[in-house]
């Protein structure tokens, strides 16, 4: 599955339009100047809920729909999988509704709709939606539905604010909220030659989240002109054969990037001790898949950097969540937060420009329960995410996320 914007450092405050929509815990969605398979599938949740989560099937009313207002907006989430309650899809859903209780208004209604975690369900799902008058489209999660959905919406002129961390899914129209790999690698690469390294090497495991990540390093490595001396891959349980042959290049680089995931980063914290590469002499770096406790306690990461969203929004959020629902959200769950607090606060402040191209892509973006977010108008994003150190079990900010963009989108 994937769940999952290069960073711009802004200085500047965000223009004088602010429309907050949650209450006293300060996660308020900002306006700021506006006017489970399939392929390519890496959708990985950032980090594992610390107690269980449990998906309730919803009936009724309260299954189909959010709200009572005038603007019609749907919402197309795996509900089900395999013909039963999807955790990640309930979640997603509760997030919504904690947004629109948090709103303070009445502008929307969300259409609910389970595409049943396939592309064909998602089209059903999407058309059905079209019939009910919907004007935007939030979700859905997995790649292949997107693509679905996508092609649905376009045909009715209508937008999509989707969930995949597959880049291939963003186009004009389609944009991503989602957490996106090549965000996680430009911030870590561009903060490590920030910070005087030269010379580096990577460990990447084959599969899609790798490949992605492959990728956006080797163009993030010459963009910021660091020697790669060395790449090497390994399939599941290979980590130590691919440790042992950077060892044998450790003379020569300053770091190594490792864009793994959390279950499997144990071993590979094993491997990298038991072949002598020193985290003390060459800087461990990662992704936001490592904000997970497991990965903050390994031996071998003491010292580590990776990118992520800051913990804060997220930890306010979900005490918020746990004391609405009583059990811990997913990470992404904040997708579907962000996603219809947006939405909510466009169709109370825009009028019928709300869901326009220019007002969606606006250069200044939106504040989130994950910090600052953009969409580019060919529908990726760009997301002020931190640089985190692991140290003693913890993860603490050595590159705090920027709070505003400067420049246009993209640059």
């Amino acid at each position: 599955m994937v769940y999952s914007a290069p960073h711009i450092f802004g200085r500047t405050s965000p223009l004088p339009l602010f429309t907050r929509l949650a209450g006293a815990a300060g996660l308020a969605l900002t306006l700021a100047a506006c006017g489970p398979t399939g392929p390519s599938s890496v959708e990985t949740p950032l980090s594992a809920p610390t107690s269980p989560v449990t998906a309730t099937p919803l009936g009724g009313d309260a299954a189909n729909q959010i709200g009572s207002g005038p603007v019609r907006v749907a919402m197309i989430l795996p509900l089900t999988q395999n013909a039963g309650p999807s955790v990640v899809g309930a979640s997603l859903r509760n997030a919504a509704e904690l947004a629109m209780s948090e709103a303070g208004s009445n502008d929307i209604t969300i259409l609910i709709k389970d595409d049943k975690s396939s592309a064909e369900g998602a089209r059903a799902a999407a058309q059905a939606a079209l019939s009910e008058g919907a004007e935007l489209f939030i979700g859905p999660l997995f790649a292949p539905n997107v693509r679905e959905v996508g092609r649905v919406a376009k045909g009715a002129n209508r937008p999509v604010i989707a969930f995949s961390t597959d880049t291939s899914t963003a186009s004009r129209g389609v944009y991503l909220l989602s957490f996106l790999i090549e965000s996680y690698v430009d911030r870590i690469i561009d903060h490590a030659a920030a910070k005087g390294k030269k010379s580096i090497a990577a460990l990447i495991p084959e599969n899609d989240y790798g490949r992605v990540a492959e990728a956006a390093f080797q163009q993030a490595a010459a963009r910021k002109g660091l020697r790669v001396m060395a790449v090497e891959r390994f399939a599941a349980g290979g980590a130590a054969g691919a440790a042992q042959k950077i060892a044998g290049v450790s003379a020569q680089i300053d770091s190594l990037f490792i864009p793994e995931q959390a279950d499997a980063m144990p071993a590979m914290s094993q491997a990298l001790l038991a072949n002598g590469i020193d985290p003390k002499r060459i800087q461990i770096l990662g992704t936001g898949l490592w904000n997970d406790a497991r990965v903050l306690k390994l031996p071998a990461l003491q010292g580590a950097w990776f990118a992520a969203p800051e913990n804060a929004g997220f930890n306010s959020f979900a005490q918020r969540y746990r004391a609405k629902y009583g059990t811990d959200p997913t990470r992404i769950a904040t997708l579907g937060y962000d996603a219809v607090s947006l939405v909510a606060a466009l169709a109370r402040t825009q009028g019928t420009q709300r869901f326009a191209e220019s007002v969606l892509t606006n250069g200044s973006g939106f504040n989130g329960a994950d910090g600052v977010f953009r969409f580019r108008p060919e529908g990726q994003n760009e997301r002020g995410l931190a640089v985190m150190q692991i140290n003693n079990g913890n993860a603490a900010a050595v590159s705090p996320a920027p709070r505003s963009f400067t420049g246009a989108s993209g640059t």
